[in-house]
Parts: C-alpha cells; structure tokens; sequence
C-alpha cells in the first residue's frame, strides 16, 4: 500500500490544471453534454497524467505539451471510449503522444536491460511492510531527491516503476498502458527496484 512517501515522487501540475483541460473542454463546446462527461471523468486524472508525463520527458514544458495532446486526443475518442478505466486509458494514451512526439526530447539511458540483475525476491521499496533499513533511508530524503533518483531509471523501468509505485496501477493494468506481457511488468518492476536500491545506496556510500 503506498505510504507517505510515494506522495513525494508526484509532480503537481498547476500551470495545467486549467490548460488541458479547458482547452479540450473548448475543443467540444459544440457538444456540452460530451464535453460535461469528458470533464467529469477525465479532469479528476489530471495531475497523475502530468506526474507521469513529467517523468516520461524529464520536462516540465514538454509535459505540459503532452498532456495537453493527451487530452485533445481523448476527448476526441470519448464518444467511442469503452474502458478499460479511465485513468489507464489516459497513460496509454499520454504514453503514445510521448513516443510518437517527444522521444526526441526524452533523452532516455541507454542502459542495455541484459546489464541490470534480475531481484524478483527482494521486497518493494515503497511499501509500508516490511521495514527494511533500504525504506528507512528512502523516507528520510526529500521529494527532489526521491524524484531524481526516479528519473535516472533506464527506459522501460522508469516508466513501469511511476504506473506501479506512484500511480499504484495494478500489474495487469501496466501491462495494458505498456502493451507487454503481465510477466515482463513483474520483471521490470523488480529490476527497477534493484536499480533504485543500488543508486541510492551508492549515493548513501559518498563521503558528505
């Protein structure tokens, strides 16, 4: 269950909180009626598609960009908008503007994933239970620094690590947003927690 520190890895998102979605509310003022459903389901989703946008591109502009996208083109698909629920739908959405428009500009590790040891065994990092010294340490840093940390993740185990242990997707959802196997979520999930656990520990390691 996620704990108060999770809350540290979210990226607020106030510059958009009127930007998407009002603009993808004007996008339908020829339709009031849509465009009430569309704000009613879509809006309260706002800031987890900005907290995930924000560690896909690493940009604070760039995520405002996406996520605009990202609500222009679902709002455009609303009426043909069947489930899964909303908020998967959203990531997978933001998910595909972020790879067909900004990947460019994402600037992702190039880590080959064959170099990083599997620890499907060891506990998760956010977790309330059990304590392990590795969450003690993790609960005592700031949120810029649990975001940092975060961000340095390799590309695919940033992305599935932020829909698991931030937005708190179930596996069979990830795997829905990532278009892969739930067994590949599990495999990338436990990588990115040995990464997460190896970086801060090496950081722990530095002299002060």
């Amino acid at each position: 269950m996620p704990g108060r520190w999770i809350d540290a890895g979210r990226a607020q998102a106030p510059s958009t909180k009127a930007g998407p979605g009002a603009m993808a509310v004007n996008a339908a003022n020829d339709d009031p009626e849509k465009a009430r459903r569309f704000r009613d389901a879509a809006l309260p989703h706002l800031d987890d598609v900005y907290t995930l946008a924000r560690y896909l591109l690493r940009d604070a502009s760039d995520a405002d960009d996406a996520v605009q996208e990202c609500y222009l083109r679902a709002l455009r698909h609303f009426d043909s908008y069947r489930g899964p629920a909303m908020k998967p739908w959203l990531f997978a959405i933001l998910r595909n503007v972020c790879r067909a428009e900004f990947a460019r500009r994402a600037s992702s590790p190039t880590d080959p994933i064959e170099d990083v040891a599997g620890k499907e065994e060891q506990a998760p990092l956010w977790s309330e239970a059990p304590e392990t010294p590795e969450t003690q340490i993790l609960r005592q840093r700031d949120a810029s620094a649990i975001r940092r940390l975060v961000s340095a993740l390799a590309e695919p185990f940033r992305e599935t690590f932020v829909l698991r242990e931030i937005e708190n997707l179930s596996y069979r959802e990830i795997a829905d947003v990532a278009d892969v196997p739930v067994g590949t979520v599990m495999s990338r999930l436990a990588r990115a927690r040995a990464m997460l656990r190896s970086a801060w520990l090496a950081e722990q390691e530095q002299p002060k």
